[in-house]
């Protein structure tokens, strides 16, 4: 296990966060599991002030929406008194649909006819002949509480670049919002998928991040929070009532969700994190790891809380690391939700597999630094002092 000196202890992560936790609750009390209303439902019947006579421009994708379904640019689109000028897409598109790393070019709104600026093309960050007809900036989309998802850190740019208002309608952390794990991030590591200082699984909602880089003054933004009702920290996002939608095309399962902020390590290494399977992030393999049934046995031998170890194969769909083959892989089952350290596992699935395999195991070390937001966690594994 890696050594409290280095990497991935709290470091004292939830002290400075913890004036944010009543953030879901203001003005309310619980609804009782099953009943939270997202932030777009309660803009809509108590917030409307925020937006009324007001040129909107919004960045969403295809989770933002209510609980009937219903998108929040369409919500928008409709609402008296409003008028959507502008739509903002992140990663993967307006519709969710492109993958990591893809260009999205900007379009037009085929059911509105509101232009669409990519904010994951050729710029990051709207421009002002982009924001010439905004007033306010309205954020609403489901993230998934691991510090590497992009969508938070868009907004952070955006909010900080544009001059203006934004908005942010809470939504629930999936993984729950009363959970940290992980190293800080180091700022000499700081990308889009880790842009300012905190945990990698940070334990707040979308809301409560951004308070909390601008108080930390990390950027300078006017933020706005449209808080939930009816949430409490404790929950899983099946306890919500709010119906899931995958937040992009390979986080297809609440486990995967789960297991993320520790498999995502993968993607900076020469073994796949299960891109190209039924459900990525939940297989991990390699065509040169055929001793997968003996790292699952030395895996759980450990008894790495809340999860199970299988050995398994898949065949890698076209367009991802080993594709066309049929590879050995780990298969990770979650045993106990709430037992699960993701980071923790991650961390240790690294080490069992690079110590087996220390020349076909290689880095992406760029990725793998960013991704862990510190040179560290690579070379602890490399030593085994993890």
């Amino acid at each position: 296990m890696m050594s409290r000196s280095l990497v991935f202890a709290l470091v004292g992560a939830l002290s400075p966060l913890t004036p944010l936790s009543p953030l879901h609750a203001q003005g309310t009390a619980p609804l009782g599991a099953g009943s939270v209303r997202p932030g777009i439902e309660v803009l809509l019947t108590d917030s409307m002030h925020l937006i009324r006579g007001k040129r909107v421009g919004l960045l969403t994708n295809h989770s933002g929406r209510d609980r009937k379904g219903t998108s929040t640019i369409d919500l928008l689109f409709k609402a008296p008194g409003v008028k959507l000028t502008a739509l903002f897409g992140p990663e993967h598109g307006l519709r969710g649909v492109a993958q990591a790393g893809e260009k999205v070019a900007s379009a037009v709104d085929a059911a509105t006819g509101v232009p669409i600026y990519s904010l994951f093309g050729d710029v990051a960050v709207p421009t002002p002949a982009m924001l010439k007809d905004v007033d306010v900036l309205v954020y609403d989309i489901q993230d998934v509480g691991a510090r590497v998802y992009t969508f938070e850190w868009t907004l952070a740019d955006m909010a900080a670049a544009a001059g203006k208002t934004v908005i942010v309608l809470d939504r629930p952390n999936p993984i729950r919002a009363d959970r940290v794990e992980g190293n800080i991030l180091d700022p000499k590591f700081s990308s889009l998928v880790g842009r300012h200082p905190v945990a990698l699984r940070y334990g707040l909602t979308p809301g409560e991040l951004m308070r909390y880089v601008v108080g930390a003054g990390l950027i300078k933004a006017d933020i706005k929070v449209v808080p939930m009702q009816g949430y409490r920290r404790s929950m899983w996002f099946d306890e919500t009532g709010i119906p899931r939608v995958n937040p992009s095309p390979n986080l297809r399962t609440a486990d995967s969700e789960l297991l993320y902020p520790g498999t995502v390590f993968f993607e900076g290494t020469s073994v796949t994190e299960g891109r190209g399977t039924e459900d990525p992030f939940t297989l991990i393999g390699a065509s040169w790891m055929s001793d997968a049934g003996a790292i699952a046995a030395e895996l759980n031998a450990l008894k790495i809380p809340g999860v199970h170890f299988d050995s398994t194969a898949r065949t890698i769909e076209a367009g991802y690391k080993f594709a066309g083959q049929t590879i050995p892989m780990l298969k990770v089952r979650v045993t106990d939700r709430n037992a699960v350290k993701p980071v923790d596992m991650g961390v240790r699935m690294l080490r069992a597999i690079y110590a087996r395999h220390p020349k076909d195991f290689t880095w992406k070390v760029s990725s793998i630094d960013r991704l862990a937001g510190t040179d560290k966690l690579r070379t602890a594994v490399e030593q085994g002092t993890v």
